[in-house]
């Protein structure tokens, strides 16, 4: 790939991480060496075991099992240093696909430095695709993508009682 280009899976519809990981599994069908990094999730759901059997390098920080509103000033100062270093350990793996899943709702919440996280994204080498994932995108994000995709929630279980379900919906 001589450029490689910036997707955005975006909106507040079920599939941005699915899609991104479906690239994924596309990316290493063809010899391409992907990097996965994970904001705001443990790096456990169901996806990243046969990510990681078919070759790709997965980063992950913990948020101590907590959703970012219910954290304390000092645990959303560590999570945040957390997603800094892994952010900081994917950038220095060399890839050809790297997919930041979840990183529009990392920035919007101030959980991983975002000019850090722009730089990732806008100086990144000569071929490496990029995948953003996640809702609320800043708008340097919707500016540097190339590809926009919006998913959008007309129905969901969860409106309806039906709680996740594992390899569905993690």
């Amino acid at each position: 790939m001589e450029r490689g280009l910036v997707h955005l899976y975006c909106g507040v519809g079920k599939g941005k991480t699915t899609a991104a990981m479906g690239l994924a599994l596309r990316a290493l069908g063809a010899g391409l060496r992907v990097t996965v990094v994970q904001f705001l999730k443990d790096g456990q759901s169901g996806e990243i075991s046969p990510l990681q059997t078919l070759g790709a390098q997965v980063f992950a920080g913990s948020t101590g099992g907590k959703f970012v509103f219910e954290m304390t000033a000092e645990e959303k100062a560590l999570a945040r240093r957390e997603q800094d270093t892994v952010l900081r350990a994917a950038l220095a793996a060399d890839c050809d696909l790297l997919i930041l899943d979840e990183c529009c709702a990392a920035c919007a919440l101030g959980m991983v430095d975002e000019l850090l996280l722009k730089s990732a994204v806008l100086d990144r080498p000569a071929g490496r695709e990029i995948v953003l994932t996640g809702r609320d995108p800043a708008e340097w994000m919707r500016q540097a993508a190339d590809y926009i995709t919006e998913m959008r929630a007309e129905r969901h279980p969860y409106d309806r009682g039906v709680g996740a379900r594992a390899g569905i919906e993690y």
